[in-house]
Order: structure tokens, then sequence, then C-alpha cells
């Protein structure tokens, strides 16, 4: 994205915000929604619209997990890494989906298609090993599934 977009963008964002207290989170998870993830440009705008340092704004956005300062994938492959699914194989899963994409822990692909995440637990130890992309639960995944499953998401 152009960065002077990013800036329009991440200003019509923290308009409404200006001067309130608490404004950080929200304001960046709305940045982050509009934009896919929190540019630079994005981040120096906000501190500037909001009237706040820099660091301060880049300590909130680092610290929790949900804020993303890279492009990610359109898919969000995450790979269960809890005991049932390391006990049934989780591990050579996540394996053969960095062999395949490209890419490891945390990463995206070249083409922004897919991020790979480990994760500590999917809530499906019935299914394991199980991981979810962008929402869709696979389950009881042998490493021959990779390949397939990646070829569904890229006809989407």
């Amino acid at each position: 994205m152009e960065a002077e977009f990013m800036r329009q963008k991440t200003r019509e964002v923290t308009e409404s915000w200006k001067g309130k207290k608490g404004a950080i989170i929200p304001v960046l998870q709305k940045v982050q929604e509009e934009l896919g993830y929190l540019s630079s440009e994005a981040m120096e705008t906000i501190s500037q619209e909001l009237k706040l340092p820099l660091a301060e704004i880049y300590g909130v956005a680092t610290f929790y997990a949900q804020f993303h300062l890279k492009p990610r994938g359109k898919y969000i492959v995450r790979v269960c890494r809890g005991t049932a699914c390391h006990v049934r194989g989780s591990l050579k899963i996540m394996d053969r989906f960095k062999e395949v994409l490209n890419v490891e822990d945390n990463e995206t692909t070249d083409d922004l298609m897919f991020t790979l995440e480990p994760v500590a637990c999917i809530g499906a130890c019935g299914l394991a090993p199980v991981i979810m992309v962008s929402g869709d639960t696979h389950g009881r995944l042998e490493v021959d599934s990779v390949v397939k499953i990646i070829e569904e998401y890229k006809k989407m």
C-alpha cells in the first residue's frame, strides 16, 4: 500500500479519538483492521495525531500479540502445538508447511497469501493434530494433507 494512503486512513481513524484517554488500543485495532497491519507510516501518524510519543505507541503495539507490524497473509495458518497435537505429530505438520510455503514460524509468503503461526492450543484436542486456516478448522491431519490444504486456499 502507498505510504500516503496509509497516513490518510490513519488520520481518519484517529480523528474521533484526539484528546481522549485510552485511545491507543482502539486506534491501533481500527488502523490494523483498515490496513491489515501497523505500518511505520501508520505508527508515526498515530503518534502525531494523538500527540503521544512514538515509543509509547510502539510499546503498546509490541506488547500485545494481536498487533502486527509487518504485512500478513490473506490466510493465517495456525498450527496447534498443544500437548495432544504435539504427541500426534504437529511438529511434522508444521515442518511440512514451512517446506511447502518456504517460510519460518510467524512469516508470510512473498505473495502475501499465507502467514504461518504456531499456537499454544486451538481447543480441538479430539481432532489432533489440528490447524486453523483463517477460522476454518482442519483436524486429524497427516503430513500428506498439507499440500492439499494449501491448494484449496490458493483456489479461493
